[in-house]
């Protein structure tokens, strides 16, 4: 192969993985011009680092935070979107460090691994946003998610009170996505927000006892 070829080559490969902390798909490896045959060539020799199927990494690339985001990313065909927990660790929100990496991805999604939670769901455009090599669920969104899951509700509470103080979500917002989820997941945003620290107003007290009724359910 000529030399100024491989330059080529090797300046579209970087374009890609420059923007992805050093990763990249075979996928986008072919697509930059690199066969399946030459793909094992530079993983054999070491010129590139596998770390998962399908998944490379330059091994001349600095770490950087959140890496481990955009090989996830990746491993889903970029069809995951990092959420609940992990999203409020992007996002800087509260004081959670969940152990294993939580991506929402579209319902028909069949991928298993032991290193990642998953949670079936639609993630719509304006509910994500793009950082550097994988999207992250919004601040909002991210919010409802944790409550309506297992997070405990002291933790939701000082995230809902820091992405308020940090004009990150306003109240307002934040009842009215919560009101579109079920019953429980309404009333734990409502607690939350009526904590001391949630600086949203007095408690609403007649909101979080018309939840706690639709909660209970029917009587008798």
């Amino acid at each position: 192969m000529a030399t100024q070829v491989r330059k080529d080559l090797r300046r579209k490969l970087v374009e890609i993985a420059g923007s992805q902390a050093g990763y990249f798909s075979a996928g986008q490896a072919l697509g930059a011009g690199y066969s399946y045959p030459a793909q094992r060539y530079h993983a054999v020799h070491h010129n590139w680092l596998r770390v998962g199927r399908g998944i490379f990494r330059l091994p001349e690339w600095p770490s950087s935070a959140h890496e481990d985001l955009v090989r996830w990313t990746l491993w889903s065909r970029r069809k995951g979107v990092i959420s609940h927990e992990s999203a409020l660790a992007v996002h800087g929100l509260g004081d959670v460090n969940p152990e294993r990496v939580h991506l929402s991805v579209p319902r028909g999604f069949r991928a298993k691994a032991e290193g990642v939670v998953l949670h079936r769901a639609v993630v719509e455009p304006a509910e994500r946003e793009d950082h550097s090599g994988f999207w992250v669920t919004t601040p909002l969104r991210s919010l409802v998610d944790v409550a309506s899951g297992s997070l405990d509700l002291d933790q939701v509470a000082t995230a809902v009170a820091e992405a308020l103080q940090r004009g990150l979500v306003t109240a307002r917002r934040l009842r009215a996505r919560a009101d579109t989820m079920d019953p429980r997941t309404a009333l734990r945003i409502e607690r939350s927000l009526t904590t001391p620290d949630a600086n949203s107003g007095p408690p609403s007290s007649t909101a979080e006892a018309t939840l706690t009724r639709k909660l209970a359910g029917p009587r008798g």
